[in-house]
């Protein structure tokens, strides 16, 4: 955890600049680098989602004259996206082993989802079949591991409000199990009550598929049956 006076360059897919200011710097156990600032509630300015690499390197003469001590350099493992972050002064640098993470404990609704979803689980597509509930990871388990009607593994992912941090969770799990040869190739379905745009905008164009729940139909309160919208 560092605490600079820096500016931050995003290249790649698009291209972003933050200018020099005061910001928080978390590099975090999974390879992933997030820069935050005092405002934007939770989310971060710019980040790197595993897997990459970060180095250290010596400023080059223009930004050293410009006043640069040191430069990091995060370049994603699996694209040409790359982040350079200028460090102009460092206020503040700490480490901290966190330990093993207990994962998540979801609340009463979005407990029930999971397993009226894996109860119903054709509910995806005719012919699909459920693998297992709470399938492991390295990194934590998927809500849903199951297979479509062509024999397909697909991970699905279930919350109450479907928001980008969700589709980041998946897209690590989709990433890790697409590494092990008996499971791929493996897809994902990120399911919801309510999903934000955004995360809908995102998941899509990582060919992760949206489906929105209904709660009661899934119950069987609502008399047209198991639906989705």
């Amino acid at each position: 955890m560092v605490i600079a006076t820096c500016s931050v360059d995003y290249e790649g897919r698009l291209t972003a600049h933050l200018p020099l200011a005061k910001r928080l710097l978390l590099v975090k156990a999974d390879g992933s680098v997030l820069v935050h600032s005092d405002g934007g509630s939770y989310k971060p300015l710019n980040w790197m989602s595993p897997p990459c690499a970060m180095a250290e390197i010596a400023p080059d003469e223009a930004e050293a004259a410009d006043g640069v001590g040191t430069v990091w350099v995060v370049q994603h493992a699996k694209s040409e996206d790359r982040i350079r972050v200028r460090l102009h002064e460092v206020h503040h640098d700490t480490s901290h082993d966190l330990g093993v993470d207990p994962g998540l404990v979801k609340d009463g609704v979005e407990a029930h989802l999971q397993r009226l979803l894996a109860e119903h689980i054709t509910t995806l597509g005719e012919g699909w079949s459920l693998s297992r509930r709470e399938y492991m990871t390295a990194i934590g388990p998927v809500d849903i591991l199951c297979r479509d009607a062509d024999g397909r593994h697909v991970a699905v992912e279930i919350k109450r409000r479907g928001e980008i941090d969700g589709v980041e969770q998946l897209t690590r799990y989709l990433e890790l199990m697409n590494r092990d040869p008996h499971l791929a190739p493996v897809t994902g379905v990120f399911a919801a009550q309510v999903i934000k745009p955004q995360a809908r905008t995102l998941a899509e164009d990582r060919g992760i598929r949206c489906v929105v729940l209904d709660y009661d139909a899934l119950r069987g309160i609502d008399d047209t049956g198991h639906r989705l919208f």
